[in-house]
């Protein structure tokens, strides 16, 4: 039995990147004797263990042969017969393919420490195309390493060209599409994502309305940078979270008839983000400055935005003001936060200590919050 430090693990310390999780590659072993050692069954489907003390993952080497389309297409072989050299040809890209021995020494059956001077994201074989998520973690870690100066091999964006092409997304289930998205905003360029499936034409049938909001595709990246890509490098530049990036990016390809229905029918989106889409879709309104003489509308808003139980959102919605209307500045944000500030000087609890109760409660607290946004309104947007 051998042990092997095996993919990001290896590749993130060569790029003096720190290590997140490791993962271990286990050549000439079986189950049984993984199981005698202490190690923990942790899939049913594939011989993969953890470890009794670390908790780390432990993968049998395995061979793959492809048997039918899509990402589930294949059938697996693993045992003591599977040699290193199998294992690795299997993998995705040759810089994941890297493994360490248990002295340290890196091993490169591959070609990847080659692609990591070169800062290249390659294929290992032309069997790269036979699994479509393969052009969605391209895709990835490209959002992922191209601020260390990675990009794609043109040899293996012909074969995301080429998947297609020969409509290998169709297999891909909805869910795994928004699991790799999802990732992809969470990495330090997540536009590389939409650019790189929009140049290989994927975006137009992953994501359509946005694919024809970022204009036609073309082989090269001297394209005119579209609305909804400047909005999610601006939610990255002031430090959004993920939730905040997506509704940057989405905002205005769901303005209009339907809204947000058409992205639904393509991902399964979850439903905090749509809210906070939604959220958005109705704070728009009070971009122009006269629309703050609204203090009904105002105060709605701030009551849809759940402000005192959830001050997240109202954050959220305040930064996104800033990403999708920089031309305002902060005046905007500012303007509602003060809005917010206002409604919540006025509580239940002393009105109930004024004698007011049930339905009556309610109606003066609109009364004297409308009117204390409605003050603040003359004063701010006079000024």
């Amino acid at each position: 039995m051998k042990i092997y430090l095996v993919g990001g693990a290896v590749r993130d310390r060569l790029l003096n990147i720190p290590v997140k999780d490791r993962d271990w590659l286990v050549v000439g072993a079986t189950e049984s004797e993984m199981l005698d050692r202490g190690y923990i069954q942790a899939d049913g489907l594939f011989p993969v263990f953890l470890h009794p003390e670390t908790g780390e993952e432990y993968a049998l080497a395995r061979r793959e042969t492809k048997t039918a389309p899509g990402y589930k297409g294949f059938s697996v072989e693993y045992g003591p017969d599977v040699t290193l050299d199998e294992d690795l040809q299997r993998r995705d890209f040759t810089i994941n393919a890297l493994v360490e021995d248990e002295q340290g020494e890196v091993i490169d059956r591959v070609g990847g420490l080659d692609d990591i001077t070169e800062r290249r994201l390659r294929h290992i074989t032309p069997a790269f195309q036979e699994d479509p998520v393969r052009l969605l973690r391209g895709a990835r870690f490209i959002a992922r390493l191209s601020k260390y100066g990675f990009s794609l091999a043109h040899d293996t964006f012909g074969l995301m060209k080429q998947m297609v092409t020969a409509e290998e997304l169709a297999a891909l289930k909805p869910e795994r599409v928004w699991q790799e998205m999802s990732r992809a905003l969470t990495e330090p360029e997540p536009w590389r994502f939409f650019e790189i499936l929009h140049r290989c034409g994927a975006l137009h049938t992953l994501l359509p309305k946005l694919a024809q909001a970022m204009g036609p595709d073309q082989p090269h990246a001297d394209q005119p940078v579209s609305e909804p890509i400047k909005a999610l490098k601006r939610s990255v530049a002031v430090g959004a979270e993920p939730i905040v990036r997506f509704v940057a990016l989405f905002y205005g390809v769901c303005e209009g008839p339907g809204g947000s229905r058409w992205l639904t029918r393509c991902l399964p989106v979850k439903r905090e983000y749509l809210d906070l889409l939604e959220l958005l879709q109705g704070a728009a309104r009070f971009y122009p400055p006269a629309a703050r003489h609204d203090a009904s509308a105002t105060l709605d808003l701030l009551i849809r935005s759940r402000a005192q139980q959830h001050p997240e959102r109202l954050n959220r919605l305040l930064m996104l003001g800033t990403i999708l209307w920089p031309e305002l500045g902060d005046g905007v944000s500012d303007w509602l936060h003060q809005a917010n500030q206002a409604k919540e000087s006025i509580s239940p609890a002393a009105l109930n200590e004024e004698g007011f109760q049930g339905a009556d409660l309610g109606r003066v607290l609109r009364e004297r919050q409308l009117k204390a946004i409605a003050t603040l309104d003359e004063s701010s947007v006079h000024a």
